[in-house]
């Protein structure tokens, strides 16, 4: 979990003051990727920052969406950590921002339980969330994860088209067409649709598609996979509630049926 219950046991669990003045003071280190971290919650700020400028990142700090517009164009980040609950201008809003200006990665934090708004944030640009409570740990395997995958060029689709009913997949064009109509998928739902296309019949586990399609190594719920899922099945599916194509296997994870 991230946070102890009060604010004293907070501070002493992670003994932040004097880091955490250290943190906000500091400048850019030279060649290390910067990650803008807005939370409303000055713990959840504070220990994310020490895990981070630990692991040689920079870090800089917003606690609400104009904030953030604001530390965005002062720091230029390489990376945004973004809240959905924000006072103000909501994560939500500060994504589409950040979008309509930039394609710098974003992972979005919210409750678990928040699936209608995790699937929203996603659909506005986010790159990937994270569920509270959380794993610091597992929150910077995340985050190099993401700056890894942003950094890398986007992986060469080749092959000729693949024909499944009325869905066609075209790997070189990294193109889909639902009844003749094109349908417009994110790089990560092509990723996913066509590795599991490519493996049809075969059962994925959420944790095996994390590392074969996200190229996660660390431990993780599968939320994200589930949440991809849902996004492709509402694009391709005449029936997303009853997919024809991608399959889920109870208990186990997912195959595509061709």
């Amino acid at each position: 979990m991230y946070y102890p219950q009060s604010e004293t046991q907070r501070r002493e669990a992670w003994n932040l003051s004097k880091h955490t003045i250290e943190v906000e003071k500091a400048g850019p280190a030279a060649g290390m990727p910067t990650i803008l971290i807005v939370d409303d919650e000055p713990i959840v700020r504070e220990v994310v920052a020490q895990y981070l400028t630990q692991d040689g990142f920079t870090v800089a700090l917003a606690a609400d969406g104009n904030e953030a517009m604001a530390s965005f164009t002062a720091s230029r980040p390489d990376l945004v950590l973004l809240d959905l609950m924000l006072p103000g201008i909501d994560g939500l809003e500060v994504c589409r921002r950040i979008r309509s200006q930039s394609n710098v990665p974003v992972i979005m934090v919210t409750a678990k339980s928040d699936e209608i708004d995790t699937i929203i944030g996603l659909s506005v640009g986010a790159d990937d969330y994270i569920g509270k409570p959380f794993s610091p740990r597992e929150l910077v395997a995340r985050i190099k994860a993401v700056l890894r995958r942003a950094s890398s060029p986007p992986p060469v689709s080749e092959g000729d088209p693949l024909h499944f009913g009325t869905l066609t997949i075209r790997p070189d064009r990294r193109q889909v067409e639902v009844n003749g109509q094109g349908v417009e998928l994110t790089a990560r739902e092509f990723d996913l649709l066509e590795f599991l296309a490519k493996n049809a019949g075969h059962v994925f586990t959420r944790e095996e598609l994390l590392d074969r399609v996200w190229d996660w190594s660390y431990a993780s719920d599968g939320g994200t996979v589930t949440v991809h899922i849902r996004r492709l099945r509402q694009k391709i599916e005449s029936d997303p509630e009853r997919p024809r194509y991608v399959k889920t296997v109870w208990g186990v994870g997912y195959k595509f049926e061709p």
